[in-house]
């Protein structure tokens, strides 16, 4: 979610987050020293370019995504129409259906860029780490790019929060969210999560801890009058410092 976080899966992590690392980032281990690749192996298949047309689609997209999200936290979201959202971007109205089938499906493919992002950091975590701190690198994958942009993304935030319909979707993701989760720790600790209670639970206490933070953040800026001081990854780590021993308890 002009100047705000782009959308849609990657791209919308893609637009907010900057290099800052979930906390407590573990460096890459370096490379293995295994036995060199025979000099007769195939040549590495030359990198998948992107055409004009697909860069000017995706250009398009970002900014029909910009502008939206932009216009409903100045305006709200039910004042803002996609006549209006089309015509501040230079389009036509049939051009933004080209893109999301309603106003509602801009912010829909922002919240499942963030779960995205969740399952892949997830994924990627070490096998021998402790449920709490793979879960908490998890969830703060989005936040790390919320904090570090939060004059862009904490107007969406609010959006998300105090629109009913919107708050809604956002519901919805965090119920699929918990699933896939779910089975991602499940595959990592062997567990069958038809029988096992455990990555369910694991999987919700970390999505209402993330689910907290938003909350925290929008309500300590609001008080400020700004962004105010608050670092939502700070408010993550105190949040999982209480969840901790529940989550390991495994």
């Amino acid at each position: 979610m002009a100047s705000g976080p782009t959308a849609s899966g990657s791209a919308a992590s893609g637009s907010v987050a900057s290099g800052s690392a979930a906390p407590e980032a573990v460096a890459s281990s370096p490379g293995a020293s295994g036995p060199a690749a025979p000099s007769s192996a195939a040549p590495a298949p030359a990198p998948r370019t992107t055409t004009l047309a697909q860069r000017k689609r995706e250009l398009v997209a970002t900014e029909l995504t910009e502008t939206a999200l932009q216009l409903f936290a100045h305006r709200g979201f039910e004042a803002v129409t996609v006549d209006e959202i089309a015509t501040a971007v230079g389009v036509s109205k049939r051009t933004f259906f080209r893109y999301f089938a309603s106003k509602d499906d801009v912010v829909v493919q922002f919240l499942a860029g963030m779960g995205a992002d969740m399952r892949a950091e997830l994924a990627a975590r070490p096998a021998g780490e402790p449920p709490s701190a793979a879960l908490l690198h998890a969830v703060s994958v989005p936040l790390a790019a919320c904090g570090d942009h939060a004059e862009r993304t904490l107007p969406v935030v609010r959006l998300i929060l105090r629109t009913p319909a919107l708050l809604a979707r956002f519901l919805e993701h965090e119920a699929g969210w918990r699933e896939e989760l779910a089975g991602e720790l499940a595959a990592r600790l062997g567990l069958d999560p038809a029988d096992s209670l455990y990555p369910r639970l694991a999987a919700g206490m970390a999505l209402a801890a993330f689910d907290t933070v938003l909350r925290r953040w929008s309500e300590d800026a609001d008080a400020a009058g700004d962004a105010g001081d608050a670092d939502p990854l700070v408010l993550i780590v105190r949040a999982f410092a209480q969840l901790a021993p529940a989550l390991d308890a495994v």
